[in-house]
């Protein structure tokens, strides 16, 4: 599979929590989008402001229709000239990067899958593909307050889905390790989302076999500038490039 830059049709987009916009992209391209886990690289407008672009991953591909959607938090130039985007615009999208999460599991095996504030749309399109294996899957999805939570129902739609927030204004008060007790020992456990939670879940389910998807600032996003290298668990000066080693690993893979 040939990574491709192409110029995507913004259909239509929408605030779906504070500062988080879900925006749906059409083009040939979309039919390249296959693995759960893997990102686009968006450049945001013309110009040389902002110079990088933004690596966002795939929340859910319609291969019929050519059709993906990707969900981002509006926080940064880039982030917000996106959001600022009418349907009808283009944008011009570098993709499919990374190695995405491994969907291959015996029919009524069980998954859990966490997901971490904007590390929660990959685990859409993961749980969906599980789905279609006949895989049992189970959700936590983990935000700061109810102003953030997003994509609730359609989880639930899944599988038996739990939100955790930080201020306990929706679902249960606390982080994702907190719900994890509701879901006994899966078979094997998926998780994307920022360091600290992804550093808790190595300790507490150090005896799963747990996936995890690394977000990371990127120059390139395929592998040539060495921006976004994490060190290997293999000595100190072993490293992998998360664009393209990653942004998937298998924990303890690499030093978090």
């Amino acid at each position: 599979m040939s990574i491709q830059k192409q110029l995507l049709t913004l259909v239509q987009q929408n605030e779906i929590a504070a500062n988080v916009y879900e925006a749906v992209l059409e083009g040939e391209l979309v039919s390249q989008m296959t693995s759960p886990g893997q990102f686009i690289h968006v450049k945001v407008q013309e110009g040389s402001v902002p110079l990088l672009r933004r690596p966002i991953s795939l929340c859910d591909v319609d291969l019929a229709s050519q059709r993906l959607t990707i969900i981002y938090r509006a926080q940064g130039a880039g982030t917000k000239a996106l959001a600022a985007l009418q349907p009808g615009a283009k944008v011009d999208v570098l993709g499919p990067l990374g190695q995405g999460f491994d969907p291959e599991m015996k029919s009524n095996a069980s998954a859990l899958l966490i997901g971490g504030g904007v590390g929660v749309p990959p685990m859409y399109y993961l749980s969906k593909e599980l789905t279609k294996r006949g895989v049992k899957v189970s959700h936590i999805l983990g935000f700061d307050s109810a102003r953030s939570v997003f994509y609730e129902e359609a989880f639930a739609t899944l599988g038996p889905t739990t939100v955790t927030t930080v201020d306990g204004s929706r679902g249960q008060k606390g982080f994702v390790t907190d719900a994890l007790s509701h879901y006994g020992k899966p078979d094997r456990v998926y998780a994307c989302g920022p360091l600290p939670m992804l550093r808790a879940l190595e300790v507490a389910c150090q005896d799963d076999e747990l996936y995890v998807s690394l977000e990371e600032r990127m120059g390139c996003g395929v592998g040539a500038c060495l921006a976004c290298v994490c060190r290997t668990n293999e000595s100190d000066t072993a490293y992998k490039k998360i664009c393209t080693d990653g942004p998937v690993f298998r924990a303890g893979e690499v030093v978090l």
